[in-house]
């Protein structure tokens, strides 16, 4: 399993970046080689992605989703992967953002972009893109502020 942590700080409020990463449809806005998320409900998101030059199709759930805190996923299907983002305060009105990503590597490319550290270096760009996307707006484009803890949806806002 290949394995990727990555941090960054965002100079906007917490409760603005943790809205605007509930936003899962505009990852491909600022993740590369992302093409759709498609939400299927509170807990339930289809990934579209270019990975290696492949087209990969992906379930994923959150298992955990804490407002202003964190949100953790895994896959229910295709791709191998696992994460968690968490939200924390940073020096002035910014936020850290750290991300932490768990995937198996398939095939030879995947393998070897692995060992090259590319997964690194797209977190790294992703994080970067994700806070000029944060900064220049100021604001989220929208937010779920709902709470998900086990798999289950305890609230929904």
């Amino acid at each position: 399993m290949g394995h990727v942590e990555k941090s960054i700080d965002v100079t906007a409020p917490i409760h603005e970046v943790y809205n605007q990463w509930t936003q899962f449809e505009s990852f491909p806005q600022f993740m590369e080689g992302v093409e759709q998320v498609q939400q299927l409900d509170d807990k339930r998101l289809h990934w579209k992605a270019k990975i290696g030059g492949k087209d990969k199709e992906w379930d994923a759930m959150i298992a955990t989703q804490e407002p202003d805190r964190c949100i953790a996923w895994h896959n229910t299907s295709g791709a191998e992967n696992a994460g968690r983002v968490t939200f924390g305060p940073a020096a002035g009105n910014a936020t850290r953002v750290t991300l932490e990503m768990s995937f198996d590597p398939e095939g030879v490319l995947e393998n070897v972009g692995d060992a090259l550290g590319v997964p690194e270096r797209q977190v790294e760009g992703d994080l970067k893109r994700f806070k000029e996307f944060m900064e220049r707006s100021g604001t989220a484009t929208g937010g779920w502020r709902g709470e998900i803890k086990g798999g289950e949806v305890k609230s929904s806002s």
